[in-house]
């Protein structure tokens, strides 16, 4: 008898791995190699956690604070998370309506995974962060994928979700400020969303509210549960510490939602890890409750960085860059590279080519469009310094000058 002792979970044989991270693995195999490679790929700010929060972790260490929490988080952090969401997004709810995670990405993955069977579908408004659809299908469910382009600012439009909704949807999926494209969505243009969902009650939200504090241009931000609280019993609203107080390998998430999905995704977690670093929700608990300057001060350089990049993508031929509203993402059209051949000989016929190319003869790193849903974009994360931003941009356009029909 023949065994196949490779025989995998029939969803995860159809998942796809991330291509943000297959491309940090190119970028380090070429680095091992010695090439010196500009890598705008990683979703990940250039700049230290601030030292409050390094010093309460230290001391967290020092005084023993090194056994299990409780799965769902320890009580004072969940209260400063409780605190925050009151104080910054005007949604009244209580410790215990909180949960933490190992991370933001895991949030998302409990929730789906929690409440998602088969044939149940999950709405992934395109451009898509990478990892939704993959989650959904993990999770047994299908995926329904609306494009949402450059006409209509990279946003789901009323009219496209009230054609996505069938008595299967599950979940809705939106991020604001978005990753890959830096969208970012209107108090009205919310509450022109939530229209649409409060017809259809069996349809849950998921929002995903990590870039919150990276809007530009003195834009406010605004999540779903507060524009409209008749949907807060059915939206779970993510958030956590990686992007806004660059602490992204801490692993910190968070969550507030009904009590009914808390507890199932706090079921959930306790088969799989358990509570999170004590250590890491100490420090969270620092940068929640600790100076909160360091958001504002890190917001307006990457508004700065965020003008520099555009305008250097527009003035390179074959690019053009929408003017994003938030994150530390430019999503720029590719478009006009395609059917072109490298000085090296590539002919680029697909974002995936351009990205490709880029790394192998101009040695900078950038994530095809496609991996996100939408071509031909290639996505440029400005979370490098003002200097490596240059060079990089100033690299970006002698290859796009080098091209040859």
């Amino acid at each position: 008898m023949t065994v196949d002792l490779q025989r995998l979970n029939v969803n995860l044989a159809s998942a796809q791995a991330s291509a943000t991270y297959r491309m940090m693995d190119r970028v380090a195999a070429k680095r091992a190699s010695g090439a010196r490679v500009i890598s705008l790929s990683a979703g990940e700010p250039d700049f230290d956690t601030p030292a409050h929060v390094c010093d309460a972790a230290i001391e967290a260490i020092r005084a023993g604070h090194t056994r299990y929490t409780q799965v769902a988080g320890m009580r004072p952090l969940r209260e400063a998370i409780a605190a925050k969401f009151q104080r910054d997004n005007g949604l009244d709810i209580g410790w215990q309506d909180t949960i933490v995670c190992t991370g933001g990405k895991q949030v998302i993955y409990n929730a789906l995974s929690a409440t998602l069977n088969a044939g149940d579908e999950v709405i992934v408004p395109a451009p898509y962060w990478v990892s939704y659809p993959e989650m959904v299908q993990l999770s047994g469910a299908t995926p329904v994928i609306v494009s949402c382009g450059a006409d209509v600012g990279f946003k789901l439009t009323p009219a496209a979700l009230a054609r996505a909704i069938s008595a299967s949807t599950r979940w809705l999926i939106l991020n604001s400020p978005s990753n890959p494209t830096g969208a970012v969505y209107t108090r009205e243009e919310l509450a022109a969303l939530a229209e649409v969902l409060l017809a259809h009650p069996h349809v849950l939200v998921l929002s995903d509210d990590i870039y919150e504090h990276l809007t530009f241009d003195g834009a406010r931000f605004h999540t779903l549960a507060a524009v409209e609280p008749r949907l807060a019993p059915r939206t779970l609203t993510m958030n956590g510490v990686s992007k806004a107080y660059a602490m992204t390998g801490w692993r910190i998430g968070f969550g507030t939602g009904p009590r009914w999905l808390l507890e199932a995704m706090e079921k959930v977690q306790g088969q799989q890890t358990s509570g999170t670093c004590s250590i890491s929700q100490h420090a969270a608990l620092a940068a929640l409750t600790g100076p909160q300057d360091f958001i504002g001060e890190s917001r307006a350089v990457f508004e700065e960085r965020r003008d520099l990049m555009v305008r250097m993508l527009n003035d390179t031929p074959g690019l053009s860059c929408l003017v994003p509203g938030g994150a530390f993402y430019a999503f720029a059209s590719c478009e006009g590279l395609l059917g072109r051949r490298t000085a090296a000989g590539t002919l680029l016929n697909t974002d995936e080519d351009v990205a490709g190319a880029l790394l192998d003869e101009a040695n900078v790193a950038v994530v095809h469009g496609s991996a996100f849903g939408l071509g031909p974009y290639i996505r440029i994360a400005y979370a490098l310094d003002t200097e490596s931003l240059r060079q990089a941009c100033l690299a970006i356009r002698e290859f796009c000058q080098s091209l040859r029909d």
